[in-house]
């Protein structure tokens, strides 16, 4: 008859087990979450379940969404507007947001183009001379208007532009690899995350989540924990399952700062408490190299 008697807990299962975050620590944790990374309703109705207040006005988290929702359908002109209105200062003094801004709505003129159907050519026109569609021509002028004047100020605004500029030679189905992400989702969620951050930080408030530092110390403490053959749970084990990284982050401590990919959150308040709890639990780790 099999035994039915429970494994011996590991000690680091011991140890974490002695760390109790408090509900009210927890539920913070979740509301800074949803109000950092801009879920106005589901914060709203999370403070109903969990009777805690926002510490901030959600008014502004409304604004920081509509300019993040303007990114991502690719309204570039409707974002950078308003993020004049929020704060005019913004731009000005952040010359790269800016230019990331402005790159890609160029990006969004060219793959409007990319798409729009080629302008007839009348009898009269020589078919050895080339047209430019209204599209194309827009986009020309874009770029010749306000990315062109930023270029030569930073070699690194060059490049990028130089590289944004070969988008009108290739056809799209045939771009080069390091061409080829300039049209994924993926750049305007990037560029989304980062005005998002560049606001919480004009108004004076964390660029990120504070959950997203306490995984990181997790992930980093299991990595330095396993560098100095402390005994922990293997990977993957019920004692010890989040042996993962952030967004595609390298493991170099629990004080970096990175401009991560937009999560598409749920708002879960269950999912959430429990990478909370594993987060909280991560404190243990320094505790074990230490012993």
């Amino acid at each position: 008859m099999p035994s039915t008697a429970m494994p011996p807990k590991h000690p680091f299962d011991q140890k974490v087990n002695e760390v109790k975050p408090s509900k009210t620590d927890i539920n913070n944790l979740i509301m800074d979450y949803l109000i950092t990374e801009g879920y106005p309703s589901a914060a709203r109705k999370f403070a109903l379940e969990a009777n805690i207040q926002p510490k901030t006005g959600l008014e502004t988290v409304e604004e920081r969404v509509e300019i993040r929702e303007s990114i991502h359908r690719g309204d570039l002109q409707t974002a950078i507007e308003k993020i004049n209105e929020l704060n005019p200062q913004l731009l000005d003094t952040d010359t790269s947001l800016h230019f990331s801004l402005l790159r890609l709505q160029l990006i969004e003129l060219i793959r409007t183009a990319s798409t729009s159907p080629t302008s007839p050519t009348s009898p009269s026109q020589s078919t050895s001379t080339p047209t430019l569609t209204p599209s194309i021509s827009t986009a020309l002028n874009f770029a010749t208007t306000h990315l062109a004047p930023l270029a030569p100020t930073n070699p690194s605004f060059l490049a990028d532009l130089e590289r944004t500029m070969a988008l009108l030679i290739f056809p799209t189905e045939q771009l080069a690899p390091e061409l080829a992400p300039l049209l994924h989702p993926s750049l305007r969620r990037e560029v989304a995350n980062r005005v998002n951050e560049a606001i919480l930080h004009s108004q004076g408030a964390r660029r990120e989540a504070k959950i997203r530092n306490l995984v990181r110390l997790r992930v980093w403490g299991e990595k330095k924990a396993r560098e100095m053959r402390r005994e922990i749970p293997e990977e993957g084990s019920a004692g010890l399952d989040l042996g993962l990284k952030l967004d595609g982050e390298e493991d170099e401590g629990p004080g970096k700062d990175t401009a991560n990919g937009h999560e598409n959150g749920s708002g879960n308040g269950g999912a959430m408490e429990g990478l909370a709890s594993e987060a909280a639990g991560g404190v243990a780790l320094p505790v074990m190299m230490e012993t």
